[in-house]
């Protein structure tokens, strides 16, 4: 099968067309013929070294497959082939930019009809996150104000419709152009702030009569990071899920206890690692984009060969919405 990998870390050059054997399942296992491919950060962090856990070499990115069951392990019974499932990859043996896969079968989900393979692929990692960030980690409340940085992204555009069906009572996004701030205007946020500008988090507080945020959304770290503390409520919860500038942040804890803030880390596999949980949210998710509540922005479908253009379009900040790769 055709697969792509990488074999030293560095730049999206590095990212290489190969033909693979295709796998094959132990008990609990299933091979997926892969429909649509999600990209994510994730995938440029695992190509550059820098993931949060180490990266094998050599290695196939890609944790968001959908696709057809192809072939079941001797202990399938949840699944059948000719099913449409979607599934974050966990094992070792799995090739997300591939045209085939291996996955455990406690980790699938049927693709409900109505739903496309690209609609479901975008959900997996910025849906999940989305949803466990907020409700999770967050715990919004109704009524909450929820800030949510890089509104047109991937994460961000999920956030923004999501804390509405949650019951926020404001979304404030921000985003780094007039165009992105639309999209989170279409999307329902109802306060939009480009946060390129030195004065962003006055703007948020200007929005919030003083009082801040009850739930902020925070992945790039640096800087902002520090400026998102400065808009929190009391009791506010500011949830970390990524370091997109790659620079970190001093921080001290005691900072927090004049107003009972919380800062609160998030790491999608952990989440993964509870199926009940993940089964259950992603259900809602699927459910929510087939009545139509939540649109999901797919920023472009490319060949799998195109890999390496496509990593360079995301870090290039050219993008927005979910892109997807096809084998």
């Amino acid at each position: 099968m055709r697969a792509i990998q990488f074999t030293t870390y560095g730049g999206p050059e590095v990212l290489k067309m190969v033909d693979l054997e295709l796998p094959k399942p132990e008990a609990n296992e299933v091979i997926i013929k892969i429909e649509a491919i999600g990209v994510n950060y994730a995938d440029t962090a695992r190509r550059e070294g820098q993931y949060v856990v180490p990266t094998p070499l050599p290695f196939v990115p890609g944790a968001e497959v959908a696709g057809v069951v192809d072939e079941i392990g001797s202990d399938v019974s949840t699944v059948k082939v000719g099913d449409r499932v979607v599934t974050l990859l966990g094992s070792k043996k799995a090739t997300g930019y591939a045209e085939y896969s291996i996955a455990d079968d406690r980790g699938l989900m049927p693709i409900p009809e109505g739903v496309s393979f690209e609609q479901a692929v975008a959900l997996p990692l910025q849906g999940l996150s989305a949803y466990h960030i907020l409700k999770t980690m967050g715990q919004l409340e109704e009524g909450d104000t929820v800030l949510v940085h890089a509104a047109a992204g991937g994460v961000g555009t999920i956030a923004v419709q999501l804390a509405k069906l949650m019951g926020a009572g404001k979304v404030i996004a921000t985003a780094s152009s007039p165009e992105k701030l639309e999209l989170a205007s279409e999307l329902g946020a109802d306060v939009l702030i480009n946060y390129t500008e030195d004065n962003w988090y006055e703007q948020v507080l200007d929005a919030t009569n003083g009082r801040g945020v009850n739930v902020a959304l925070e992945m790039a770290g640096g800087r902002v990071f520090i400026d998102t503390l400065k808009c929190l409520a009391t009791f506010g919860r500011l949830v970390v899920y990524g370091v997109a500038s790659g620079e970190q942040s001093p921080f001290n804890p005691s900072s927090l206890m004049a107003r009972n803030q919380s800062v609160i880390g998030f790491f999608l596999p952990q989440i993964m690692r509870k199926p009940r949980l993940l089964q259950s949210s992603m259900k809602e998710l699927l459910g929510y984009v087939g009545s139509g509540q939540l649109k999901l922005q797919i920023g472009g479908t490319y060949p799998l060969e195109e890999a390496a253009e496509v990593h360079s379009l995301m870090q290039g900040r050219k993008t927005t919405g979910k892109l997807i790769l096809k084998p």
